[in-house]
């Protein structure tokens, strides 16, 4: 982390075609990893791969080394341009297999999948006839076998034939997947079928053959497994069709987000209003929003007033009144009158790609119980073969029935399933992070929601988080022998026009309406100092805004003590190093955030209040929610260093800040969680950002974090113990290929749909009882 930017690594996202199981990811990630100085994170769920590789490995070497791995691989396509492919070298690209582009929607991806229904129809119309006779001895007429036969050669050949080709590219590039068990498995089924028909007695015209659930020893005839060699492929591809919608289903937040994006644009400009391409839209030109229609980018309202909906750029229900001067995000819905709007971002820039590609990256990430999954899985298929041949040699050596040593070797292939084990981790991600998306959280990542999930304390800072930062100045105190009230409320609103904190708009805002026909005069020299003030030359003056230190004048030292008891933030006005004023600016406690801080009790984590605001406001703040431990007139490297202190202490600890003097505390932090109200630079330093800008919804983040976290304990128990369990049985012979077949395709069909509940979790929503919200002090 420490290199400079000559030598910072290129990050590049591929997506990968192809891979079918967690033995795939593994060694796309091992391929990848070959190359000098690459480490990849392969996603099952997106199939997509995030490539970290130096500067002079080119994008072509990476898609080069999957493609060598035997998979399909493309880069991001740049706009208006076809993307770049490759296929492996036997030209089998495009086998339908699901995974790539999960959370997409490419046309590829539809025509794959299109293919694959078209299979899944075909192989079930053959299958289900052999089945049936094969299942119900009373329909089984004269050389009913003989048509069984017919009926499944095409299912065991054509609708197996994805299975075959991946397992024939894996053995040229000496590894074995998930395809490799269910190609051999629907090989030895047919196989011995096909010997039992011809050779071995069960071709004879009026052969019966009796249906059980478990291995039946021979009755001298050797029996057909011809509802084995069918049964496999047709759960296989029913489960595989399954799996991949819900799959598409975890992705569909991240869809519905990307579908916020307009498409076409109204311009007004010289040549006044014209429809245009929303690509073609840039910074600082106007465009018109009419009732109904989806703001096309980031702007500010130029004329004209409205209600916006921005439930689902920011998971606030309630519309936002907006009007001349008003910052608009991309993707939000005209509810009200005609609105005219100036960008100011464009394209990668706007909030709404920021949360997409926020959402994206969060997806593409690995928990750690992921990384042992695939580690696992690496070794998985080898030590399945190993088992099944074990299986059959054993049985053989032991004088059982060659059939009933194939039999269970067959289903040792069969019913052996990591493809649970690679889907465990992302399709629960994948469903979290998007429902996150919905409710205005977002996390960077699956050690985001890792690191949520134990945290015990959590730092708040003030101003912005726990209170509104809609300030206002409620008196302005002078001193009798100075400049006047008039003219330093002037020059410290002239000074506080460069300052981005809620307490300088506001100081500003009110000199502009104390004087509107006086424009304020331009700062010079401008400085602000985190935590401490900003200081500028106005008209010839050094003027400094800042918190009061030192001695004052009587009549401000009065102003002063009555702001604190008022629960008032208090600033000095100081002109040519002389104090002028004192400005008493209040801010009001946001709502929902008693609520808030209950609820982080309850969930067993302890709220501490660091700000840079002097006692008086912050014990206001601090005894109306019921936040014992309080940090006031705290520097932002005071906040960094109670960060320091509190994990030094054994502390889990999580930071909430929205300034850029909370920047150094978020990046301390073991989870920086920033308001979406808040600066860049703490958005950019946190892991968490809160989209709607409203505390109360860290509760509900804990909560999603911890239901997620248990969703995924949950799906790899069940992948392991579900091969603990059903291996055995199937090497002891009490599993037919096709019961097999079909609790192979549930196990991986039953994690994923575990983890489509968490598209449908709600956050609590009842009030906390107890105390009102009040007003409160700021900072």
């Amino acid at each position: 982390m420490g290199a400079g930017p000559a030598t910072a690594p290129a990050v590049t996202d591929l997506t990968v075609g192809g891979m079918t199981c967690a033995a795939c990811v593994r060694r796309v990630e091992k391929r990848l990893g070959k190359l000098d100085g690459v480490t990849a994170t392969v996603n099952l769920a997106t199939g997509r791969a995030r490539v970290s590789h130096p500067a002079h490995v080119p994008p072509d070497d990476l898609v080069a080394a999957v493609v060598q791995a035997g998979y399909t691989a493309a880069l991001p396509e740049p706009p208006a341009s076809v993307g770049r492919h490759a296929t492996p070298d036997d030209g089998t690209a495009g086998d339908g297999t699901p995974g790539a582009g999960a959370a997409g929607g490419a046309d590829g991806a539809g025509a794959a999948g299109r293919q694959e229904r078209e299979r899944l129809v075909v192989t079930a119309l053959l299958a289900v006839p052999v089945l049936v006779l094969s299942m119900v001895p009373a329909l089984q007429f004269r050389d009913w076998q003989w048509l069984c036969f017919v009926l499944a050669a095409p299912v065991a050949v054509w609708s197996a034939w994805p299975f075959h080709t991946r397992t024939v590219r894996g053995l040229r590039h000496s590894t074995a997947t998930m395809d490799t068990l269910v190609s051999l498995g629907v090989v030895a089924s047919f196989a011995w079928s096909a010997y039992a028909l011809f050779l071995g007695g069960a071709g004879a015209p009026g052969m019966r053959m009796p249906f059980s659930l478990l291995p039946s020893a021979s009755d001298g005839a050797a029996h057909v497994y011809l509802e084995a060699a069918v049964g496999v492929p047709l759960f296989v591809l029913t489960g595989r069709h399954l799996e991949a919608r819900a799959r598409r289903g975890t992705g569909a937040a991240l869809r519905s987000l990307a579908e916020l994006a307009a498409k076409e644009v109204c311009v007004r400009d010289e040549q006044g209003e014209r429809s245009v391409p929303v690509g073609r839209l840039r910074v600082g030109q106007v465009f018109v929003v009419r009732p109904g229609e989806r703001v096309a980018t980031d702007g500010r309202v130029v004329e004209g007033s409205s209600a916006v909906d921005l439930s689902l750029v920011t998971g606030e229900s309630d519309p936002v009144e907006v009007g001349p001067g008003s910052a608009l995000a991309g993707g939000a819905v005209n509810a009200g009158g005609l609105l005219v709007v100036r960008a100011t971002a464009v394209g990668a820039d706007t909030r709404l790609a920021r949360i997409t590609r926020l959402v994206t990256e969060a997806q593409a990430g690995k928990a750690r119980a992921q990384r042992l999954a695939d580690i696992t899985a690496g070794v998985f298929v080898p030590v399945v073969l190993t088992l099944a041949v074990t299986t059959l040699g054993f049985w053989l050596g032991a004088g059982a029935d060659p059939q009933a040593a194939v039999t269970a070797c067959v289903a040792v292939l069969v019913v052996a399933c990591p493809c649970a084990l690679g889907l465990a981790t992302p399709t629960a991600l994948m469903a979290a992070t998007g429902r996150g998306a919905q409710l205005g959280v977002l996390v960077s990542g699956p050690r985001t929601l890792e690191a949520l999930q134990h945290i015990d304390t959590v730092v708040l800072d003030k101003t912005g988080t726990l209170t509104s930062g809609h300030m206002t100045v409620a008196r302005v105190t002078a001193d009798p022998d100075g400049l006047g009230r008039e003219a330093v409320l002037r020059l410290a609103g002239a000074v506080e026009q460069g300052s981005e904190h809620p307490l300088g708009r506001a100081v500003t805002t009110h000199a502009r309406r104390s004087a509107p026909e006086q424009p304020l005069p331009a700062v010079q020299d401008f400085t602000a100092t985190p935590g401490q003030g900003v200081r500028g030359r106005v008209a010839g003056r050094t003027v400094e805004v800042l918190m009061p230190d030192g001695a004052l004048p009587a009549e401000l030292a009065d102003a002063l003590t009555a702001a604190e008891r008022a629960a008032h933030t208090a600033v000095l006005v100081r002109v040519d190093g002389v104090a002028q004023a004192l400005i008493e600016v209040g801010d009001a406690v946001r709502p929902g955030s008693y609520r808030a801080v209950d609820r982080l009790r309850r969930l067993g984590i302890r709220p501490v209040l660091a700000t840079g605001d002097r006692e008086a406001p912050a014990e206001a703040v601090a005894g109306t929610l019921g936040i014992d431990d309080v940090h006031a007139r705290c520097t932002p490297e005071d906040k960094a260093a109670l960060v320091r202190r509190l994990r030094d202490g054994g502390g889990r600890v999580a930071v909430v800040g929205d300034g850029v003097n909370d920047a150094g505390a978020l990046a301390a932090a073991d989870l920086g969680i920033a308001m979406g109200s808040g600066t860049d630079v703490a958005i950019g330093a946190a892991d968490l950002t809160l989209v709607s800008g409203d505390i109360e919804a860290l509760g509900d983040a804990v909560r999603l974090a911890r239901r997620t976290l248990g969703t995924i304990r949950t799906n790899l128990a069940w992948a392991f113990g579900y091969n603990v369990v059903t291996v055995p049985l199937a090497m002891a012979g009490l599993l037919t290929p096709m019961v097999a077949a079909a609790a192979m395709s549930a196990s991986s069909v039953l994690v994923v749909g575990n983890s489509l509940r968490l598209r449908a979790w709600q956050p609590r929503t009842a009030p906390a009882p107890g105390r009102r919200e009040q007003g409160g002090g700021h900072r």
